[in-house]
């Protein structure tokens, strides 16, 4: 029982993670996939915000907004 509730909340973090470097690495990469990138920055930023806001880390919670609103203008700019 305890196991579940530990490993719920690391799904979240260690996916938003992944799509975070992935987002990082094609911005970088400057390969026509900025859109692809911002959305994966976006759904980063979602995946993050649900482990912040399951562990209680406000400070976490409050800069994924900031994330998710450079995702959305992103893909509102490259679209």
């Amino acid at each position: 029982m305890i196991r579940q509730r530990v490993l719920k909340p690391r799904v979240f973090e260690w996916l938003g993670v992944l799509t975070a470097i992935i987002y990082s690495l094609l911005v970088a990469l400057n390969i026509g996939a900025e859109f692809i990138g911002f959305t994966l920055l976006f759904i980063s930023s979602g995946l993050i915000g649900i482990w912040a806001y399951l562990g209680k880390h406000k400070g976490i919670l409050f800069l994924q907004f900031f994330y998710a609103s450079a995702g959305i203008i992103g893909m509102i700019r490259w679209f």
